[in-house]
């Protein structure tokens, strides 16, 4: 298990690595509401796995307001995931995030069912979602073995939404 601190390591790497704007370590871990979004999910998500439902809801809700950033502690999101200018972003519960993922302001990963089962998109690895992007439902072409490579190396535009299929 990797512990909490390594990943907060890992992530001031994402962002200095990510972002040309990020100057020094200090300023990332003081002032990037992505980075902060991320940590405090992690500690609902942990909450929310040891069935503190309303607890970790409860939390993320607090964080959202911080922030400006929602992710459902549900939600299952990878390593080094950086989120950009956040505002606004979306992760719904039975969302998938892969690791080294790059997510930008107003990204909706949102669902369109009333099942209870799998309702939200999944991203891979190395995936680039660009602002205001929309991706509603089991995004199945993200899953795609055969897709995931292609679609690594491309930006999903911010005219890109993609309803459940």
């Amino acid at each position: 298990m990797i512990s909490y601190f390594r990943l907060m390591r890992e992530d001031i790497a994402a962002v200095l690595e990510r972002d040309p704007a990020a100057r020094s370590w200090l300023e990332v871990v003081l002032l990037y509401s992505g980075l902060h979004a991320l940590w405090w999910y992690r500690i609902h998500h942990y909450l929310w796995k040891h069935h503190w439902f309303f607890v970790a809801r409860a939390l993320s809700q607090f964080a959202r307001w911080l922030t400006g950033i929602e992710i459902h502690p549900g939600a299952s999101i990878g390593r080094r995931v950086f989120v950009d200018h956040g505002m606004g972003v979306v992760i719904g519960e039975t969302a998938e995030v892969g690791d080294d993922v790059t997510l930008y302001q107003g990204v909706t990963l949102g669902g369109t069912s009333l099942n209870k089962g799998k309702r939200h998109p999944t991203l891979g690895n190395a995936v680039v979602v660009g602002g205001g992007a929309s991706a509603l439902g089991r995004w199945c072409c993200v899953m795609c073995p055969l897709i995931r490579p292609w679609l690594a190396y491309q930006d999903i535009s911010s005219s890109a939404t993609a309803s459940g299929w």
